[in-house]
């Protein structure tokens, strides 16, 4: 655990502790990583919040028995493709960074339980997203989404999903097929007609019967 400190570059020695699965560089002020980091190959958990990186290390992305990769409040704007290499995530947070998109290779991540990004500048979201079957959580509150693809409603393990503080218009019908949905927030979509305010006041089971009205063929 090397976090909290005024690291601005990692000594490359830590990069011989092969057994290592667990590193924290949290709240440093790291804006690269060595290459030699891909050394750490048992590396289960990596922790790089707040700190100054622009873009993510492609040697991060060998390693293949990465789990939990948590890269909040930094200055990312894109991810590489190589990302989809680590197969075996089940937690990535890319909170407060400076994503426009959301680069398809993120849905092939079928082991995917949690995605964060909340705070970024997400206009959409690819199709693809429906490829997260084990997602249970979607956090993307305080971005500039001004719709979602019917395809989010495949996501049938989702039980939370955060969409508050965006653009959306209105919610696609598809949505009330998510079956598992326990917590949706809506609040301060200051364009949304479909649900109304009023129903969106009855949380996330009145959302759900409205669109699931919606959806049902007429007469």
């Amino acid at each position: 655990d090397f976090s909290a400190n005024q690291l601005i570059s990692l000594p490359l020695e830590i990069c011989q502790l092969s057994n290592l699965n667990w590193l924290s560089l949290d709240n440093n002020q790291l804006s690269s990583l060595p290459p030699e980091i891909c050394q750490l190959s048992n590396l289960t958990t990596l922790y790089l919040n707040n700190n100054q990186l622009s873009s993510l290390p492609l040697e991060i992305c060998q390693f293949s028995n990465l789990t939990q990769l948590s890269l909040d409040n930094n200055q990312l704007s894109s991810l590489p493709p190589e990302i989809r290499q680590l197969s075996n995530l089940n937690w990535l947070f890319l909170d407060n960074n400076q994503l426009s998109n959301l680069p398809p290779e993120i849905c092939q991540f079928s082991n995917l339980t949690w995605l964060s990004l909340h705070n970024n500048q997400l206009s959409s979201l690819p199709p693809e997203i429906s490829q997260l079957s084990n997602l249970t959580e979607l956090s993307l509150h305080n971005n500039q989404l001004s719709s979602l693809p019917p395809e989010i409603s495949q996501l049938s393990n989702l039980t939370m999903l955060y969409l508050a503080n965006n653009q959306l218009s209105s919610l696609p019908p598809e949505m009330c097929q998510l079956s598992n949905l326990i917590i949706l927030f809506l609040d301060n979509n200051p364009q949304l007609k479909s649900p109304p305010p009023e129903i969106v006041e009855q949380g996330t089971e009145g959302i759900l019967t409205y669109l699931r009205a919606r959806l049902e063929p007429k007469g």
